[in-house]
């Protein structure tokens, strides 16, 4: 089938497609912050006290408050000296990318990183897995012997669902500087203590500068992105003119995020939770998935899946990505916006599927 629908609300726990009511299992809202009731009253207040947007500088001469009150909030919470915030994911990837673009410095991209952090608008990435490419890439830097090198790459595989193992930093060398920059963009929000995502479990020698990007719109719920880091290392990003020339986050969200610290933790632990009845109510159909433990996102390579779903009034995620012309990613994703029942139909329909196919 793989149709592509066009909806005129935004998703929630169900969606609307023609005159018929589908259990949504697809999307990035982890959390299910974009329908959360409490944190959209927070984002009225906010929007009653800061208007739709901020279109300055924030190098301008007229500061909103806001923005380094929850940039505090957010370093604190991941274990960062600093946090930058911007408009989008994308735009968080290139305010690092297009800084170090302007110094003497050597690339090195993991399989699969996230076009958000190209240096260039076309990367040939390495054709190898992600656990391949982490046994050569010490040995690779050392014979290269550049001035500085740059290290990519993402924190886990968010579209299979396939944990990373980051011990492989351990080995770089440690005669040179180095810059590792992690897009954490499928793990802030829901991996790591209390949500805080890879930052605090990454441990570097003296000679690397560590940064961490990642989107805010997706477990967050805020359209914006952040990098976070080192004082010094922010402090040169938010003089960069790439960084002077971007409009801000609507100052609504921060302000909505600076106070719903009980809200993000309610839906994180409803979350996991919904996870964890997910894969118990999973019987043959566990085979069916490629997983991580407390993690939303089930990944299957039978594509089949998807249309068998549908036809019971349930819609995952199906289609190729990042280029359309690829093989079709299918996968469910849990959310905290889930109810049990919802989630005893879906694991009930996987099971069945997996029988008709065994």
């Amino acid at each position: 089938m793989h149709n592509d629908f066009i909806i005129h609300q935004q998703p929630s726990n169900k969606i609307r497609l023609g005159d018929h009511d589908y259990h949504f299992f697809s999307g990035t809202s982890y959390l299910g912050m974009n329908q959360d009731i409490d944190f959209r009253e927070l984002l009225i207040e906010g929007v009653y006290r800061y208007g739709m947007s901020f279109g300055s500088s924030r190098n301008g001469n007229l500061q909103l408050a806001v923005y380094e009150e929850a940039e505090n909030k957010m370093a604190a919470w991941v274990g960062a000296e600093k946090a930058l915030t911007l408009s989008s994911g994308m735009l968080a990837g290139q305010v690092v990318a297009q800084y170090f673009k302007t110094q003497n410095v050597h690339y090195f991209y993991a399989p699969q990183s996230h076009s958000a952090n190209f240096h260039e608008p076309t990367i040939q990435l390495p054709s190898i897995g992600f656990q391949e490419w982490t046994k050569v890439i010490a040995n690779q830097i050392k014979e290269a012997n550049t001035a500085h090198s740059v290290i990519v790459c993402n924190s886990t595989d968010g579209l299979r669902a396939t944990t990373y193992d980051f011990d492989w930093i351990n080995d770089l060398p440690e005669n040179q500087p180095i810059t590792l920059i992690i897009d954490d963009s499928h793990g802030l929000g829901i991996t790591g203590k209390n949500g805080a995502g890879i930052f605090q479990h990454i441990s570097v020698k003296p000679n690397i500068r560590f940064i961490v990007v990642s989107s805010l719109h997706k477990a967050m719920g805020i359209p914006g992105g952040v990098v976070f880091s080192d004082a010094a290392t922010i402090e040169i990003l938010r003089h960069t003119a790439f960084f002077a020339s971007c409009s801000p986050i609507a100052p609504a969200y921060l302000y909505a995020y600076v106070k719903a610290s009980e809200i993000y933790q309610r839906n994180f632990e409803r979350l996991l939770g919904n996870i964890e009845h997910f894969t118990t109510q999973l019987q043959s159909a566990k085979s069916l998935f490629s997983f991580q433990p407390a993690y939303p996102v089930f990944y299957t390579s039978q594509d089949a899946l998807y249309d068998y779903l549908f036809r019971n009034d349930i819609f995952i995620y199906s289609f190729a990505y990042p280029i359309r012309t690829g093989k079709p990613n299918t996968r469910v994703v849990i959310s905290a916006w889930h109810d049990t029942g919802q989630i005893d139909l879906l694991a009930m329909k996987c099971n069945e599927f997996m029988e008709h196919i065994d």
